[in-house]
């Protein structure tokens, strides 16, 4: 057995056990200590249990019985795995502009990002479905919301839908949202005088504070309102005509948001509409299914699954 197995072992056995083991215990459930010399197999224990606690896990020393005449050892569980660790969103927020602050060392950036990807329920969080990496094209725009949703403060700037519209939006920024690559800044939108979420990448202009801005609703979490489908996350703005084989459809579209779903046709494919934010997101969907699926539109989306296959031949 190698060196790194026979610890791994002996961790979850001192883990798992719910009373001190004494040695001669663990040499019968473990045969890496099963040596014909007694003395021999204590001395390797004794030095995998030395290098266990040089590493910070802690290997506990208990009596076995009342005299104290017979020990045994243990890992205590409370000891072993790290406490949840808790943020207010206050927190959150203050330690994202912190290590988006200038300077050459990337250390607290890292640390954050680690904090962040962990973290449930923190204003500048939500349920990533992708490793956290680096910001987006956001760029300094991510810390001018983030500041002034510590502050509480109203934010204006101009935005570009999905489609290339250009327009002015006034919201109080309720949450900063991490979700597929991208960060997302939810709030209240006064225009529409509803909750929508803004994609940091999409801003075309600064952000501007305007005033003073008002608190999110008890109980309200940014992650929420990030809708996410086949299309990727953000708000949909266009829909797909897509078709699959029996094979497929009965589960290639369960639990699809705001799909339409037309009778099937006579050789028993079945066409549907799904709603989509991003081309690529929703091709990318569809080409898992391999043969089973096919765009049949828009034009535009067609012939980019067209363009993506082709690539994949080439390739090969």
């Amino acid at each position: 057995m190698q060196p790194l197995e026979r610890l791994i072992n002996l961790v979850a056995l001192l883990l798992e056990t719910r009373r001190p083991l004494t040695f001669d215990q663990i040499r019968e459930k473990l045969p890496a200590y099963g040596h014909e010399d007694p003395a021999s197999a204590k001395r390797m224990f004794e030095r995998d249990k030395d290098l266990l606690r040089d590493n910070g896990i802690p290997v506990e020393v208990v009596s076995t019985d009342p005299w104290e005449v017979e020990s045994g050892y243990i890992i205590p569980k409370d000891r072993y795995y790290v406490p949840e660790i808790a943020f207010t969103g206050e927190e959150l927020s203050a330690l994202f502009v912190a290590a988006l602050s200038p300077g050459e060392d990337t250390t607290a950036e890292q640390g954050v990002r680690k904090l962040l990807y962990g973290a449930q329920g923190g204003v500048l969080v939500g349920r990533s479905i992708a490793p956290v990496a680096a910001p987006d094209a956001a760029g300094g725009r991510l810390t001018a919301v983030a500041e002034a949703l510590l502050r509480r403060r109203r934010i204006r700037f101009r935005y570009r839908t999905s489609r290339g519209a250009i327009s002015d939006r006034d919201i109080d920024p309720w949450g900063l949202v991490w979700r597929a690559g991208h960060w997302y800044v939810v709030g209240l939108d006064h225009d529409r005088t509803e909750v929508r979420s803004f994609r940091l990448s999409r801003l075309a202009s600064e952000v501007e504070e305007v005033r003073n801005g008002s608190e999110p609703p008890k109980g309200f979490r940014a992650s929420d309102h990030i809708q996410t489908g086949p299309w990727g996350p953000g708000e949909p703005a266009e829909r797909a005509h897509i078709a699959f084989s029996p094979n497929a459809a009965w589960w290639a579209l369960a639990g699809v948001p705001g799909v339409e779903v037309k009778p099937s046709r006579p050789d028993g494919w079945m066409e549907a509409t799904v709603p989509y934010a991003e081309a690529d997101g929703l091709v990318g969907w569809v080409l898992r299914f391999g043969p089973d699926a096919e765009v049949l539109g828009p034009q535009q989306l067609r012939e980019e699954a067209t363009r993506r296959l082709e690539e994949l031949v080439g390739g090969h």
